[in-house]
């Protein structure tokens, strides 16, 4: 699958490109990295319902969650130690994707990158459990107008959004410390502040990765190496848009109690 005009202008040659070529190889570029998200999307809520099918069962069992009575595999997913995998190996995924992305080929990235997305549905399946349906797609469309929004402003501003990055990225920090922290503690208060600062916070990394991804074009890499660079785009702006999304459930959802 090729996210990039072949014939378009070579971006490894030296010679001095004209505006129009820029213009339109920086669209395809976006349009890769938009592409392989919406995929990486796509992914994420198939497996999430899938999983859900296979975990929520329609008869009374002696694993209830609720008002939600869960089959075998459920239990096994939910309420065992397993659960702790599950959570936790979307991070697993980004992290060796991160420290491998530039030795491998630009199809292994994107394997890669839309397993990881499989995995992260697997992972926020169980938001079905908590959460109604029509909660969760409220959250999700709120959440892709938000995006939009955000990430037109990156793309079009004029305006560095570098400085404002740095604290983004400091508060997050703190987010994730102080998130791990909760899991222990389980404050709701705390948790209700937490998800208002990240909402904030991918708000603002949602504009600025978008005018990261654009500059990126700008390096006149190879087309292997630009691919490899749309999906690594693709999985930044991903990861806003899924923090952006649970942020939004765990604020506005209605319970499944």
């Amino acid at each position: 699958m090729s996210n990039f005009d072949r014939n378009a202008a070579p971006w490894s040659r030296s010679y001095a490109r004209t505006g129009a070529e820029v213009d339109q190889g920086l669209r395809a570029f976006m349009l890769g990295v938009y592409n392989n998200m919406s995929i990486g999307l796509a992914l994420t809520g198939l497996v999430a319902l899938g999983a859900n099918m296979l975990t929520v069962s329609e008869t009374a069992t002696a694993y209830r969650v609720g008002h939600m009575y869960l089959t075998d595999i459920g239990a096994a997913l939910y309420l065992s130690p397993l659960r702790w995998v599950v959570m936790f190996a979307p991070l697993a995924f980004v992290l060796f994707f991160s420290f491998k992305i530039g030795s491998m080929a630009a199809n292994s990235a994107r394997t890669l990158f839309f397993a990881f997305a499989a995995v992260m549905g697997l992972s926020l399946s169980s938001i079905l459990l908590v959460y109604t349906g029509a909660s969760v797609a409220r959250a999700f469309f709120i959440t892709a107008a938000a995006f939009g929004g955000l990430s037109l402003y990156g793309y079009t501003t004029k305006r560095d959004l570098g400085p404002m990055a740095s604290f983004m990225i400091m508060g997050l920090i703190g987010v994730i410390i102080a998130g791990l922290v909760n899991l222990f503690v389980q404050s709701a208060a705390f948790q209700f502040g937490l998800s208002i600062l990240s909402v904030l916070i991918f708000a603002g990394l949602t504009a600025y990765d978008t005018q990261s991804i654009k500059s990126m074009y700008y390096e006149s890499d190879g087309y292997e190496v630009a691919t490899k660079k749309s999906i690594n785009g693709a999985l930044m702006l991903y990861l806003d848009f899924i923090n952006i999304f649970t942020s939004l459930i765990q604020l506005t959802g209605q319970r499944n109690d």
